[in-house]
């Protein structure tokens, strides 16, 4: 206990510490603001009786921090930018030149990478702004008076898109964390009151196993979130002994920490954002003028709109996109060349390539328990929301653990930047 209030004067203390807690305030209070805007001709009733029945969107207003729910000036709150992201690391797998760009480049070739990013975020924003107004006109949600009113809308979602990825970009550079990580967070924990609101208002004395299940499995979740984020495999690390100037050098035992799960909540990110284009897909074909386009539009609907098949999907991207984003983050190659000029080695593992190999065979296997925990914490709210009904649900797995997850890796860069002001 002393030692954390003695962090927390530090903290509190320390004028620059100060500056950037309150710049994060600041930026999340924008957040709520911008939140609360809508765009305009949108008929609220209509609006929340269609999200309350959609199965997608109702997780994906989630992600948006509510803001979807009020179909708000920044609707698709840093979702346009995930999904540039992903497709320029899919690049780096087919590209070697944006590979190169991003791997061996440095901070410049990395500013570059982001650069483009956001160029890329228009169009991305566009399409999606442009399927998300398709589909709600069609539901009665908004109303259009001319094409020109479709238009001015389509670039108030545009620039509210960028307005977002540019402040996410403000807390990264000059706050704590990663900024869009932060932004869900603010988002998620945003609910959390409306959420707990709508369980009391729907609380029945006949549901109370249910209610009490649901408190003791979050607590077990919490637990479990805490126990992955931070679980690690040691890799065991020799160093060679080395004689320089009469004196010896080396010989000392130390391992490599290799984590569970490495790709944090990114996965769970990049599924959400890939799983809106069936949607936005099906919307065109519903409008088009043939009945089969018509009739595919209204199957992947429906498939989109049922809770099992979605669960199982969404189960499938969030294992695939760990491995993927695990594969980018991490080159077992580079940390083998790493140890070999450094004079370390695996005891037991000849350096070069049979490193290589071992480090990689034991990344894919500690990949898939991180995998497989990351899907099941994904799908949880979805099938609680199915078997229960009750909407409240859905912050249940998938919001836990990205909360859970910003805060222990906030919690860590703050507590490094006290420690470096201690000594």
């Amino acid at each position: 206990m002393e030692r954390f209030l003695k962090k927390m004067k530090i903290l509190l203390g320390d004028r620059q510490l100060r500056k950037r807690l309150l710049f994060i305030a600041g930026i999340f209070i924008m957040y709520r603001l911008l939140s609360s805007i809508p765009i305009p001709g949108v008929d609220t009733a209509a609006l929340s009786t269609y999200l309350g029945g959609n199965q997608f969107l109702g997780v994906l207003n989630i992600f948006s921090g509510g803001a979807l729910s009020t179909l708000s000036i920044v609707m698709l709150g840093v979702g346009p930018y995930i999904t540039a992201s992903i497709i320029m690391q899919l690049l780096t797998v087919m590209s070697p030149k944006i590979k190169e760009m991003y791997h061996q480049d440095g901070e410049i070739g990395r500013k570059r990478f982001q650069k483009i990013s956001r160029y890329l975020t228009v169009p991305i924003a566009a399409v999606q702004g442009f399927g998300f107004l398709q589909l709600l006109s069609s539901q009665g949600v908004i109303n259009f008076t001319s094409p020109g009113a479709l238009l001015i809308n389509i670039i108030i979602i545009v620039a509210g898109a960028m307005l977002i990825t540019w402040l996410g970009e403000l807390i990264s550079e000059f706050g704590f964390s990663n900024g869009v990580s932060l932004l869900i967070f603010a988002g998620l924990v945003a609910l959390l009151p409306a959420a707990i609101q709508q369980l009391i208002f729907l609380y029945e004395p006949s549901q109370i196993v249910t209610y009490v299940l649901f408190a003791l499995g979050s607590v077990v979740l919490v637990a479990g979130i805490i126990y992955i984020t931070e679980a690690e495999r040691p890799v065991p690390v020799v160093y060679a002994k080395q004689a320089r100037g009469g004196q010896t050098y080396g010989g000392t035992q130390t391992y490599i920490p290799l984590r569970i799960n490495m790709a944090g909540v990114m996965p769970l990110i990049f599924a959400i954002s890939i799983l809106l284009f069936p949607t936005l897909i099906a919307n065109f074909l519903i409008n088009a003028d043939s009945p089969n386009l018509i009739n595919a539009g209204n199957v992947i609907t429906r498939l989109m709109n049922n809770g099992w098949f979605y669960s199982i999907l969404y189960f499938v991207l969030v294992v695939l996109f760990t491995y993927f984003y695990t594969s980018i983050t991490f080159d077992p190659n580079a940390m083998a060349s790493n140890l070999q000029k450094s004079g370390a080695f695996i005891p037991g593992v000849r350096p070069g390539k049979s490193t290589e190999d071992y480090i990689a065979n034991i990344v894919s296997r500690i990949t898939l328990v991180g995998a497989l925990f990351l899907a099941v914490i994904a799908v949880i709210p979805v099938i609680l929301q199915s078997v229960t009904g009750v909407q409240s649900f859905g912050i249940g797995g998938t919001g836990l653990l990205i909360v859970v997850a910003v805060i222990i890796d906030f919690v860590k860069k703050i507590d490094a930047q006290v420690s470096m002001r201690e000594y």
